[in-house]
């Protein structure tokens, strides 16, 4: 008695086609799996070999479609292999996702396309329910590819991440069969504005050094006395993954305030804790952008977008009530101070009187205290 084998079915979008692995696909899967990003956040073997793709572009992947644990389709654009995805089948109509892009293949849309076509099959034809997604904390490509397609994120698994024998966090979303293959929140992307005065940017690992002088500055210091001291690359590392998410999540977005000649980081300011209608503004400065009316550039270029983008109806601000100079700032790009909260900002020296201070989206466009300038 001969069993038939089973292969993957040819899938297509366009250009974009899902088949089955071959030996045809070994010399780029092969490059793919030694390529330091797919070392970095996949479980691919150290050292990998060439046979070892051979191994699974046939007898592995031949294996998992006959006995049905794995569904693992190549990935094809303009006739050359882009990545392997696949289904990970863990019974009861679930199954887990993963994939693989080329390095050739990132950031051209491939894999969306690729992994929308591998849904819609596993959705239909082997009647899954619920595809999990997961991945280490930290691959920020990944999860926005998950984002794309309509998977909640649903949190962080502790610990539960074996990778290069080390335990680490693992992100997880889901998505149902019955759900559309679309964000269903706001991922913030800083875009870039640009004045005379200054240059408002995404953040870049590049800027580390600058954050650290920023943040470790006896002023800033005294003034934000949450801040860790001493405040090390580490920290700022860290303080950087944490925009991250909250632009992940739709309720933060940050720029660097660049200097527009030298695009040397003058500070940083950004709207967080975003809601339907309201959101605040927080900010710092180098210590070489003081004087320099950056700041209040910066703050009217900022409150400007999160009520003509963001669509809020009302931003507030605070600061210490004896902080005089971002006091000035806040007041002097048109926000009402509204009271003051007793003990209401933490100092280096202690919890301090803070003011507060609001601007309502019909008064912002009623101003006619903003140059039209630092406004383009």
């Amino acid at each position: 008695m001969t069993t038939t084998a089973i292969s993957a079915p040819t899938l297509r979008d366009g250009d974009v086609v899902l088949r089955a692995l071959s030996e045809q696909d070994v010399d780029s899967c092969y490059e793919q799996c030694i390529d330091p990003q797919s070392v970095r956040w996949t479980q691919v073997p150290i050292p990998y070999t060439r046979e070892m793709a051979r191994d699974y572009c046939g007898a592995v992947a031949a294996q998992k479609w006959a006995d049905g644990s794995e569904w693992i389709f190549a990935v094809e654009a303009d006739g050359a292999y882009a990545g392997n995805i696949a289904l990970v089948n863990q019974g009861h109509s679930l199954a887990e996702l993963a994939y693989g892009a080329h390095p050739a293949a990132r950031g051209t849309g491939v894999m969306e396309r690729a992994v929308r076509l591998l849904l819609e099959w596993g959705f239909t034809e082997k009647s899954l329910t619920t595809v999990v997604w997961k991945a280490p904390k930290g691959n920020w490509a990944s999860r926005k590819l998950a984002w794309r397609l309509g998977f909640t994120f649903d949190g962080v698994l502790r610990h539960s991440y074996a990778h290069r024998g080390v335990l680490g966090d693992a992100w997880i979303g889901t998505l149902l069969a019955d759900e559309p293959r679309a964000p269903s929140t706001r991922w913030l992307e800083p875009t870039t504005i640009q004045t005379e005065t200054v240059h408002l940017r995404a953040l870049r690992e590049a800027d580390v050094p600058r954050i650290v002088e920023a943040c470790s500055d006896e002023r800033t210091q005294h003034w934000l006395g949450q801040m860790p001291a001493p405040y090390t690359e580490t920290d700022a590392r860290e303080w950087l993954e944490l925009n991250t998410e909250g632009e992940a999540t739709g309720k933060k977005i940050t720029w660097a305030i660049a200097d527009p000649a030298s695009d040397l980081l003058l500070g940083v300011i950004n709207v967080f804790d975003i809601s339907s209608d309201d959101g605040e503004i927080g900010y710092w400065a180098h210590p070489d952008a003081r004087g320099r009316g950056v700041m209040r550039a910066a703050m009217r270029l900022t409150t400007q977008y999160a009520f003509s983008e963001l669509g809020l109806g009302r931003v507030r601000a605070f600061a210490a009530l004896g902080n005089a100079a971002s006091r000035h700032v806040i007041a002097s790009t048109g926000y009402t101070e509204t009271g003051i909260e007793r003990l209401g900002t933490k100092l280096r020296t202690g919890l301090a009187d803070m003011a507060l201070y609001d601007v309502l989206a019909e008064e912002w466009a009623a101003a006619a205290s903003a140059p039209a300038s630092d406004l383009r």
